[in-house]
Order: structure tokens, then sequence, then C-alpha cells
């Protein structure tokens, strides 16, 4: 890479880690919690679960159409490209089949129609496990690059400016 765009480095690495903060605290905290919590119902649950799970969506895509964006605006190695791959294949996974599945089986039950049992909880569970640690890792691998990348170029740019 002969020019190296530290901005956009900077967000992808960030937009990385604060997506996977942002799942850790919402699907692997906030989410068992609430239930813990006292005077908290199933439907009062289900109600605020579907609100913040929701919420975590929409705030997703944008971070992964950030991450995908600054990828390609400083021209991430393949593996980093691969992985966000994956990352934006489970997302789309999550948003266009799993959330609303889920979403129509909480209505159902909160209208009072419990729902046959069924997998779709432990797959979204099992894709946030995989979504959140290759997001750690991804993050780790683009902040090792970017950090490779700049003090590459600061040592071609101190080469440069060195009396010949």
């Amino acid at each position: 890479m002969s020019r190296f765009p530290a901005t956009g480095s900077l967000l992808l690495v960030l937009a990385l880690f604060v997506w996977a903060g942002m799942v850790a605290g919402i699907s692997f905290l906030e989410a068992p919690l609430k239930f813990t919590a006292p005077n908290i119902t199933v439907p009062l649950g289900l109600g605020i679960g579907r609100i913040v799970f929701g919420a975590l969506n929409k705030v997703e895509l944008v971070l992964a159409t950030l991450a995908v964006v600054s990828a390609l605006a400083v021209r991430v190695p393949a593996h980093i490209a691969a992985a966000l791959g994956l990352l934006g294949t489970i997302l789309l996974l999550q948003t266009f089949w799993l959330l609303p599945a889920l979403d129509v089986r909480a209505l159902a039950l909160l209208a009072g129609h419990p729902a046959p049992p069924s997998s779709l909880h432990m797959a979204y569970i099992g894709l946030e496990v995989v979504k959140l640690l290759t997001l750690l890792l991804t993050g780790s691998w683009a902040f090792q690059w970017a950090l490779r990348a700049a003090r590459g170029q600061l040592l071609n740019h101190k080469a440069a400016q060195q009396p010949a």
C-alpha cells in the first residue's frame, strides 16, 4: 500500500471493537440478566428484548457498513476481508432470517399462543458467539496491520528525508 490512510484504518478498528463491545454487552450481559431483575415477567422481558435487539441490529448494520467501507478504502489484506465477509454473512442471516423468525415467536407468546419448541434461539446464540470471536480476532488483525503499515510508512518517510 503506497498511501496509508490513517483515518480509514482507525475507523475500521474502532468500528470492529465498538461492535464487539455492543454484542458482548447486550447479547451476553443484558439479555440474560434482564430476567433476573425483580418484577420482570416473561412478557415484559420479551417486549424489552424485541426493542433492544432491534436497535442493536440497526447499530450493527451501521458499524458493519463503516467497517466494510473503511476496509475497502485502505485495501486490507485478504484474511481481514474474508473475516469481514463472514461477519457480514452472519449479520445478514440474523437480520433477514433469525430476528424476524424470533420476533414472530415472541409476538405469538405475547399474544398468549405458546410456540412449539424451536432451535432458532440456540442458532442465534451460536452465531452471536461466532460473531463476537470473529469481531475480536478481526479487530486485532486490523489493528496489527494498521500499526505495521503506519510504521512502514513512517520509516519510508524518515528515509526520504535523510540527506543523500
